[in-house]
This record gives structure tokens, C-alpha cells and sequence, in this order.
């Protein structure tokens, strides 16, 4: 009896933009993302702790730094999160583009725990409300599997 050995190939996955609620759901199951500021005309990106809240104008991310940082002294930033899965090559990834605003202690104090991101690093007093002017997805779909055939294979 003859073995066939074929393998499966793998297509390439497909790309499909995420809606604005899916977004929003994806947002709200992760608490580490990226913040993206330009520095001295460069990008520099900081993972920070964070925490999705509504507010009057909708949805806002939450983040909490150190008085000073780069993020700190940034009036516009790009915050991203993203799930991955290598084994089975597909993931999604959420861009948010806004401006970023400082809370005061009124609001901390007024909102302090419910909007916690609680940060893992100490020293982070600084809080910081994202305000999106765009929220954008993308999901990578899996690859097709595509089945070898072989006549032989039922012989």
C-alpha cells in the first residue's frame, strides 16, 4: 500500500475592515496597548496600561504616565491594540487617532476608581484621556486551506 504524503497548502489570509462596534468590543477586551507620539520627528511608541470609557462624546481610552514623559506632552497621539494568534496566522488590530487631554483632580477624583487603568508601574500620575477623532479595524481572516488531492489516496 502507498502512502501519500501531500501536504496541505496554506493560501494567504484576507484582510476585512473591522465596524466601529466591533472595534469598540475589541477595545474593551485588552488592557495593555501601544501610545504613538512624534518626537523630534520621529515616532516613538510607549505600551501603557489602559481602559476604555464612555464619556458625553462617546467612547475615550484612558492611560495613566509619568508627569513629563513623551506621552504626557503629546497633543495628538495613535493608540493600537491588537490580538494575535501565530499558530493559526490570524489576529485583528484596532487603531484609535485622537487628541489627548489631561484630566484633572476633580475628574480623578470624581472618576478615579471606576476609570482606573491601574497602571504596572509606579509613579504613574499622570492621567491621560484619548478623545478619538478615528477609530479604525482590521481583521485578518484565516488562510483557506486548500486539500491536496490524490486519485491514489483511494486505491
Amino acid at each position: 500500500m502507498e502512502v501519500v504524503t501531500e501536504m496541505t497548502a496554506l493560501s494567504e489570509g484576507v484582510l476585512e475592515e473591522l465596524t466601529r462596534p466591533d472595534c469598540l468590543r475589541l477595545l474593551g477586551q485588552r488592557g495593555i496597548g501601544r501610545v504613538a507620539v512624534v518626537v523630534d520627528d520621529y515616532p516613538v511608541v510607549v505600551p501603557v496600561n489602559y481602559r476604555v470609557v464612555e464619556i458625553d462624546e462617546g467612547v475615550a481610552v484612558v492611560v495613566r504616565t509619568q508627569p513629563g514623559s513623551v506621552i504626557d506632552q503629546a497633543p495628538r497621539v495613535g493608540f493600537q491594540v491588537d490580538g494575535v494568534d501565530p499558530v493559526h496566522r490570524l489576529g485583528w488590530s484596532v487603531l484609535v487617532r485622537g487628541t489627548l487631554d489631561h484630566l484633572d483632580d476633580a475628574d480623578v477624583a470624581l472618576l478615579g476608581e471606576e476609570i482606573d487603568p491601574l497602571p504596572w508601574v509606579a509613579e504613574q500620575s499622570s492621567w491621560l484621556v484619548v478623545r478619538p477623532t478615528v477609530i479604525t479595524g482590521r481583521r485578518l481572516q484565516p488562510p483557506a486551506v486548500e486539500w491536496a488531492f490524490s486519485i491514489r489516496a483511494y486505491v
